[in-house]
């Protein structure tokens, strides 16, 4: 069992946004569900808590009411290592264009998700202090992430 992991609170569509997500990542499941009951705020009957998992990660969603919403403070990572990969995900995500910049995006949740080719952390930690601006640079000019262009100004062209 993952000893620390994510509870996304949601205000009564948990179900809809797991089903979401388990349609967007290919290794994903519902690990159970508990239910409000008679003695609850909730519904009876109801979706209180669904425990899944996402590419091996486990989440909690919590549908507890209208008195909390997300916020782009908190994202979750995503790594990829293609662009077909990152362009897959990216187009179910994302929802919200506006709020899209450098690989961010907001789902239609309002969850916000920062979808990056595992070269990004490559090409950023390089050894070439100029190479490595070029490439901060491009990344702040895009919305979601191209790897050729990433690479293009490593190399300078």
């Amino acid at each position: 069992m993952q000893k620390i992991y994510p509870c996304l609170w949601f205000d009564d569509n948990a179900e809809e946004a797991v089903n979401f997500y388990l349609s967007v990542f290919k290794n994903a499941s519902i690990e159970s569900i508990a239910r409000y009951g008679k003695e609850s705020r909730g519904k009876e009957g109801s979706v209180m808590v669904i425990n899944f998992t996402l590419e091996g990660q486990q989440f909690m969603a919590l549908n507890g009411g209208p008195y909390f919403t997300f916020t782009p403070a908190i994202s979750l990572f995503v790594n990829v290592g293609s662009q077909e990969e990152l362009d897959s995900i990216w187009n179910k995500l994302s929802a919200v264009p506006e709020a899209e910049q450098c690989g961010w995006l907001k789902d239609k949740f309002g969850l916000s998700w920062q979808i990056v080719p595992t070269i990004l952390g490559e090409l950023m930690q390089g050894g070439d202090p100029e190479a490595v601006s070029r490439v901060s640079q491009a990344m702040l000019d895009m919305k979601k992430l191209d790897i050729a262009a990433l690479r293009k100004a490593y190399q300078g062209r």
